[in-house]
């Protein structure tokens, strides 16, 4: 990690420009990440995981309809893995989006799985009960893969646990080849979305905001996908979007 990025982490989050949110969005979303610097947020985060709630992420992700509904938009090709090669799935928990890939990417395909937490990967690998993914203990923040390493990637709610969202994704347009398509899913700074921050000890994103860093760095919004035409209607589940690198 450079000198300039790790001092930029290491800044609190508060002496950034607030963003505006409705009051009641602002009272439930949970603050942690814009008191402490991102060095102590990230061992909170860890912490968050290692323990009970961590243990019943997978059972979380049926609960709220997460996992069945992922399945559905891969099963649908909504977001289409065929032809994929080389897929990283980012911060992935207990394998719930690896399953998924299991299921419908090629059966050539390799795929790596890193996260935060060394006890969220043995959850995984117990779960999935397969030896062809890659295990691998990682920070968004400064991966240890090389560039243009991927033509695939998966970031399944995971980009909510950086307090800027420029470090993580400049970190994924990295390792992601030109044309590597991602499948990026995040909450969304609306009421359902600041009762997740408050659960999980995370942050909030504004789609337009976040649209625009994607675009400065050159990852395109190919498609904004969504669970279901309610989903869509309802403007529910969350950013739900296919990038593209340029």
């Amino acid at each position: 990690m450079t000198r300039k990025l790790s001092a930029r982490l290491a800044t609190p989050v508060a002496e950034r420009p607030p963003r505006r949110k409705k009051a009641l969005n602002r009272f439930l979303e949970d603050r942690l990440i814009q008191r402490v610097s991102y060095r102590e947020y990230r061992e909170k985060v860890r912490d968050v995981y290692d323990g009970p709630k961590g243990a019943i992420l997978a059972t979380c992700s049926v609960l709220s309809l997460h996992a069945p509904l992922g399945d559905r938009l891969l099963r649908g090709r909504k977001f289409d893995l065929r032809g994929a090669r080389r897929i990283l799935d980012v911060g992935s928990g207990a394998g719930q989006i690896a399953k998924h890939l299991l299921k419908y990417a090629d059966p050539d395909a390799a795929i790596t799985c890193f996260d935060l937490s060394l006890e969220m990967l043995r959850r995984a690998r117990q779960r999935l009960k397969s030896s062809r993914p890659r295990y691998t203990v990682a920070d968004l923040t400064a991966l240890p893969f090389a560039d243009a390493s991927f033509d695939c990637v998966t970031c399944g709610y995971v980009l909510e646990h950086l307090p800027d969202a420029r470090i993580g994704l400049a970190e994924l347009s990295r390792v992601m080849m030109p044309g590597a398509r991602m499948l990026l899913l995040t909450t969304e700074d609306n009421f359902s979305g600041a009762w997740t921050s408050r659960i999980w000890r995370c942050r909030t994103y504004n789609r337009q905001e976040l649209h625009r860093i994607c675009e400065d760095l050159g990852l395109k919004w190919n498609k904004e996908l969504w669970y279901t035409r309610m989903h869509q209607v309802l403007r529910a589940g969350g950013i739900c979007v296919e990038i593209v690198k340029q």
